[in-house]
């Protein structure tokens, strides 16, 4: 699968009042691998850059007068982006402006480019609600070193987000890692294959909780039992056990 980490700088908060891209960044991530592929352009937006967006991303007007205009690499960051999935931080943002870039230049809306887009802040928002979800914050969350972002910059923004995307989206699939699929069972092969299963297992250490953990736990169900007025379905099915009865299932946790 192959996806693009995109991230802008801006003269402005909003495109609406004329405010224009002066950075753009991808990064190509191909089957959750960064391939060292990316495209990064600065631009002269054509018009001044408010004071507060400068504090951000430290740069100015004089800075970019003799970049580029946006419309003439648009054709280049299409080429670069089109049919993968899209990975941007706070989505709306940098769509809206890409939208209004590519308007200008005549040019198909994002829609009609990507092939799919996530929005790494909605997705942080559902994974940790009511807390801070910047990029610096999930740089903090998720061990990414940042100390070098003094300011903002499109495409160092978009290599700590692909970090951050990466990590936040791993996920273990197996309890055991780099080993061979099962071959296909055949009737030529029956009997291997057979053989095969009927081989060496991988052994699973079993760790046994020590006496003080074994005290702690029970303390906690006790304070839980308590708080819940007798409603703890372990201390239940314990007690069902010492007794020698199988428990019911609708009075475990009955007072």
């Amino acid at each position: 699968m192959r996806q693009i980490i995109i991230d802008t700088e801006t003269t402005g908060l909003d495109p609406k009042q004329g405010h224009r891209i002066i950075e753009f960044a991808a990064l190509e991530v191909v089957n959750r691998r960064v391939t060292g592929r990316s495209v990064h352009f600065r631009v002269d937006p054509e018009r001044e850059i408010d004071a507060g967006a400068t504090e951000v991303h430290g740069m100015t007007w004089d800075d970019l007068r003799d970049k580029p205009k946006f419309r003439e690499v648009a054709t280049d960051i299409i080429e670069f982006v089109r049919g993968a999935e899209w990975i941007i931080h706070n989505a709306p943002f940098d769509i809206g402006f890409l939208d209004a870039e590519l308007r200008l230049a005549s040019l198909p809306a994002c829609p009609e480019i990507y092939a799919g887009l996530i929005d790494t802040l909605a997705l942080a928002r559902e994974l940790f609600p009511g807390k801070r979800n910047s990029l610096d914050a999930l740089c903090e969350r998720f061990g990414v070193d940042h100390a070098h972002r003094a300011v903002h910059g499109a495409l160092l923004d978009a290599q700590l987000l692909a970090e951050v995307y990466l990590t936040m989206t791993r996920g273990q699939e197996t309890l055991t890692i780099d080993m061979a699929p099962p071959r296909a069972v055949t009737a030529g092969n029956a009997g291997g294959a057979a053989a095969e299963l009927a081989g060496p297992r991988l052994a699973v250490k079993t760790i046994a909780a020590t006496d003080a953990e074994l005290a702690a736990h029970h303390e906690y169900l006790a304070a839980l039992d308590k708080e819940s007025r007798g409603r703890c379905l372990w201390l239940a099915i314990d007690a069902q056990a010492e007794a020698g009865d199988t428990p019911r299932p609708d009075a475990i946790g009955r007072p």
